[in-house]
C-alpha cells in the first residue's frame, strides 16, 4: 500500500472549452513574437478555446508586458493570461535588466491578481535560439494557461 493511496489528487485538465484567455505580445522582435503567437493561438484552438474567447493585444516591448497584463487581469474578463515576446542578448547589460524586470513584473501581476499567467517571454543569447524555441514555447504557454485556469478553482474547493 502506497502512502498516497488515501490522498485526493487534483488531476490536470486541458479542456479549454468556455475559457477566456488574454494574450499580450511584445512587438520588439516581431518575427519571433508572431511565431509564438501563431503556435499559442493554434494550440488554444486545439484545446477547445473558442476564437471569440481569445483576446490579443500587442505592446512595444517586454517591459510593457506587465502593465498590459495587469490591466487585463483587473478587467475580470479573463480566466488566464499569456505573455509572449523575446529579449535577445546584446552587447550591454540592458539584456539582463529587461529580462529580469519583465519576468519579475509578470510574476508580480500573477501573484497579486490571482490570475494565472503563462510566461512566454523568451530570453535567448541570439535570434537563432529564439526561432528554434518559439513554436514549442507558444504551445507550452497555451497548455499552461488552460491547465492553470482549470486548476485554480478546483484547488479552492479542495479540503
Amino acid at each position: 500500500m502506497s502512502c498516497f493511496d488515501q490522498s485526493k489528487e487534483v488531476e490536470s485538465d486541458l479542456n479549454g472549452a468556455g475559457l477566456r484567455i488574454g494574450i499580450i505580445m511584445s512587438r520588439f522582435n516581431p518575427e519571433i513574437g508572431e511565431g509564438l503567437l501563431d503556435a499559442c493561438h493554434g494550440e488554444l484552438r486545439h484545446l477547445g478555446v473558442e476564437a471569440s474567447g481569445i483576446a490579443i493585444a500587442t505592446v512595444p516591448g517586454a517591459l510593457e508586458l506587465p502593465l498590459a497584463l495587469q490591466t487585463l487581469a483587473q478587467s475580470g474578463g479573463c480566466d488566464a493570461l499569456i505573455a509572449l515576446g523575446a529579449v535577445i542578448r546584446g552587447e550591454t547589460y540592458h539584456f539582463e535588466v529587461v529580462s529580469n524586470d519583465a519576468c519579475r513584473g509578470i510574476m508580480d501581476v500573477q501573484l497579486q491578481s490571482g490570475i494565472p499567467i503563462a510566461n512566454g517571454l523568451l530570453t535567448c543569447d541570439d535570434e537563432d535560439q529564439a526561432l528554434a524555441r518559439m513554436q514549442q514555447k507558444g504551445r507550452d504557454c497555451a497548455q499552461a494557461a488552460v491547465e492553470m485556469a482549470r486548476l485554480l478553482p478546483r484547488l479552492k474547493e479542495t479540503r
